[in-house]
């Protein structure tokens, strides 16, 4: 079941996203989970990153779909992103808030379709979304990709997630993270770090250097099982 989101102030070209859509679900058999929204605010309120798809109107009164875009990825990495709009002049901006593409109003099933295909090879091709990790943070639950993490970092009661795109903080404790995540290629290399291992460059001496150009301390503690399971990792993707 793919889920998705239009968002779009016009009823007239809902409608025609909601026909359009229900044409795709019967010539590709896909099934889909719609939920509508008249304004960007609406969605962005109390997003819960529970879409797969979003379809969002640049052009609405309020909160437009280039801001809307903007908040919901703070707050979800991966969800797909199209625009429908009148006009192709917001097109280079999409690519500030990752989106795959947009369709220009009047909206045509072709090039729906075709976007729509495009969309759903993504999906299937990337990583399952029960692969991500959602946090409860001060901004509302992020779905953050357990390969856009760098490293959980310990900090009194809360943890820091280091992501390539900034850092979230959320509720420990630090051990639930090391039990659900330590098979899925993180390792501890300090009582305070756990590490993405495809993130890391190289060790050198008691530090290691991470895609990020950021380095973090070995401790003596750990060094000898971070090095085993850096050198499994290693082999394991050859």
């Amino acid at each position: 079941m793919t889920r998705i989101a239009i968002v779009e102030d016009h009823q007239g070209d809902m409608k025609v996203l909601q026909k359009y859509l229900q044409a795709f679900s019967t010539k590709f058999s896909e099934n889909f989970d719609i939920r509508t929204y008249h304004d960007g605010q609406d969605l962005a309120d109390d997003y819960r990153a529970a879409f797969d798809i979003l379809l969002l109107d640049i052009q609405m009164p309020g909160l437009d779909g280039m801001k809307t875009a903007a908040q919901i990825r703070e707050l979800d990495e991966n969800v797909i992103i199209i625009f429908i709009t009148s006009t192709s002049q917001y097109a280079v901006q999409g690519y500030l808030v990752d989106a795959l593409g947009y369709v220009l109003k009047p909206v045509s099933y072709l090039a729906f379709s075709q976007l729509m295909q495009k969309a759903l090879r993504k999906l299937a091709s990337g990583k399952s979304h029960s692969d991500d990790l959602v946090a409860n943070t001060s901004a509302g639950a992020v779905r953050i990709g357990l390969d856009r993490i760098l490293y959980f970092e310990s900090q009194l009661h809360a943890v820091l997630i280091h992501t390539e795109s900034g850092i979230h903080r959320t509720a420990g404790p630090f051990k639930k993270y090391i039990t659900q995540y330590e098979t899925h290629g993180f390792s501890k290399c300090h009582n305070s770090y756990f590490v993405n291992l495809a993130h890391v460059i190289c060790l050198k001496h008691n530090d290691i250097l991470l895609s990020n150009r950021q380095t973090l301390p070995v401790s003596r503690t750990y060094r000898q099982t971070f090095l085993a399971a850096l050198t499994n990792h290693i082999g394991g993707i050859r």
